[in-house]
């Protein structure tokens, strides 16, 4: 059974499933904390050269070896894969009591992990609010990521909030009942984000002339006319003119 100190969890024994990009980037971060990814899964070409790069002392096992050797057992598969996943794993009774298991679908909250939580599992869904590329950026940019977290207590929630800010990330809890919404929102959010920098370069090819931008007067006025001034002093009508966009020629 995993100890505690405090609130505090101890130095944990890690597994992975799977060997993803989500999962080797949470693995580089909690051994960065000093935990220790003491095993992990891969099936595919890509996540096995992943496993192999991001942690190379950690041996590639089996499903149900990997959820043997931890004390947290990560599930980080998609999310239409998790439900049978924990089924699965579920009829292995591989998992000890005690084990905390934490899945990072947005969607899901704890309920998904039932059949683990009745065999005497500690289940958490800490969800990573960031797109991961599988380029070693995803590691850099977890600090300071927001993670949706949210868990069956008290306790599950203050372990599932130390685990995220050793990460270096930023945790925000999430109600069971609200991780749909949640995950919808994020999601909305996403899709208007990309369509918004579509837009912004499209706008930027077009105003370009040469190598240098229409517009680049905005910046090189003279002293007491900044945009920085008060907005009764630069209104917005004076960017429009002195900022416009070249016509087409």
């Amino acid at each position: 059974m995993v100890q505690f100190d405090g609130l505090r969890p101890a130095r944990l024994k890690v597994g992975i499933i799977s060997a993803g990009r989500v999962g080797t980037a949470l693995g580089v971060a909690l051994e960065r904390a000093d935990h220790v990814v003491v095993a992990c899964s891969a099936v595919s070409h890509a996540s096995l050269q992943r496993a192999g790069r991001r942690l190379p002392d950690t041996p590639v096992l089996p499903p149900p070896d990997v959820a043997a050797a931890a004390e947290l057992l990560l599930l980080t598969v998609p999310d239409s894969e998790l439900a049978g996943l924990v089924s699965g794993l579920a009829a292995t009774s591989a998992i000890r009591p005690g084990t905390l298991v934490a899945h990072t679908s947005g969607a899901n909250g704890v309920g998904i992990l039932a059949p683990l939580t009745r065999q005497g599992c500690i289940p958490l869904a800490i969800h990573p609010a960031m797109t991961f590329t599988g380029s070693d950026e995803d590691i850099s940019r977890l600090p300071d990521t927001c993670f949706g977290i949210t868990a069956a207590d008290g306790v599950g929630y203050a372990i599932a909030q130390s685990l995220v800010l050793e990460m270096g990330g930023e945790p925000f809890s999430v109600r069971e009942d609200a991780r749909i919404l949640y995950h919808a929102a994020l999601a909305h959010a996403s899709n208007h984000i990309v369509t918004v920098l579509a837009d912004a370069l499209e706008a930027l090819r077009a105003g370009l002339r040469g190598d240098e931008l229409l517009g680049q007067q905005c910046v090189d006025d003279q002293p007491g006319e900044s945009p920085n001034a008060s907005s009764d002093r630069w209104p917005a009508r004076r960017w429009r003119t002195r900022c416009s966009v070249g016509r087409p020629r």
